[in-house]
């Protein structure tokens, strides 16, 4: 046995326990030879690196809260403000089950979210109404999330993904958002830049999408090191575009960048060793 074997075990264990709760039964999603998508295809590459996830689902926050829709779905029915890690643990959950389980479990997985969906509505502080299975505001969360794992796929593992690989994690993703009843959904990086450029005249700013911008920055999961935190939260806000940065008055990190962009990079290769994943094949 390899004298670094005990250690990448831990490293393998503590980064598992981050993301499941043993103590309600959470268990790591193992592949299925039967799921939506198959091996080393390229929604599974990208869903499958950790650090990448990380900072793309809260470049993915920081841009579902301009959504006003979205913000408030958030504000009224969720628990984000006292169980933070929580919910970004049930997001994480989430993708690992429609993207690596059985497809009968991905499927059940997408059922529960439109049961929950069903049951978030209301109406925005000007008195305009809003409901979680809009496909608009559906297609906005969707847009930004697959533009932001992407992103952190591409800035930590593979800078030179081909387009017909990135054309295919689009349209991979698409089924999953079209089972949630998302429209437009993009099949392409092309349409998916299209989608975004026109979803992003919905988008407002607001003291509560900057509250909770604050706090999405600010907040860490249960055992993640301050200093990770840290890094993950300046490369996520680096790689926002610069009209979400001035909505939620962000400034984009400059002397703490290329320290923040290394030990991110070095935190990356880490776990990519733990995990065994090695660089991902060229399509």
């Amino acid at each position: 046995m390899s004298p670094f074997e005990p250690l990448r075990e831990r490293l393998v264990t503590h980064v598992r326990g981050i993301f499941n709760d043993p103590a309600k039964g959470e268990a790591p999603t193992p592949p299925s030879d039967d799921a939506w998508f198959e091996k080393d295809s390229p929604i599974r590459l990208v869903h499958a690196d950790v650090v990448g996830m990380l900072v793309g689902g809260v470049r993915s926050l920081l841009l579902q809260m301009l959504h006003p829709h979205a913000l408030q779905g958030v504000l009224d029915f969720s628990d984000f403000r006292a169980d933070m890690h929580g919910r970004l643990k049930r997001t994480a959950r989430f993708i690992a089950v429609t993207t690596f389980a059985h497809r009968d479990e991905a499927q059940a997985a997408i059922d529960r979210i439109n049961r929950i969906h069903a049951e978030v509505s209301g109406t925005l502080p000007d008195g305009t109404p809003y409901d979680a299975r809009d496909p608009r505001t559906l297609a906005w969360v969707h847009v930004v999330g697959a533009q932001s794992f992407l992103a952190g796929y591409m800035r930590y593992v593979d800078p030179q993904m081909s387009r017909v690989a990135r054309d295919k994690y689009f349209d991979q993703f698409a089924l999953v958002a079209e089972k949630l009843g998302a429209d437009p959904v993009p099949r392409t990086q092309a349409q998916a830049t299209a989608i975004f450029d026109d979803l992003k005249r919905d988008l407002r700013p607001s003291p509560k999408a900057r509250e909770v911008a604050r706090l999405v920055l600010s907040q860490r999961p249960e055992g993640t090191p301050r200093a990770l935190q840290q890094m993950i939260a300046a490369e996520a806000v680096t790689m926002l575009p610069d009209f979400a940065r001035r909505m939620l008055y962000l400034d984009k990190p400059r002397l703490g960048a290329m320290p923040a962009r290394i030990g991110t990079l070095a935190t990356a290769r880490t776990l990519r060793w733990a995990f065994r994943q090695g660089q991902a094949p060229k399509a």
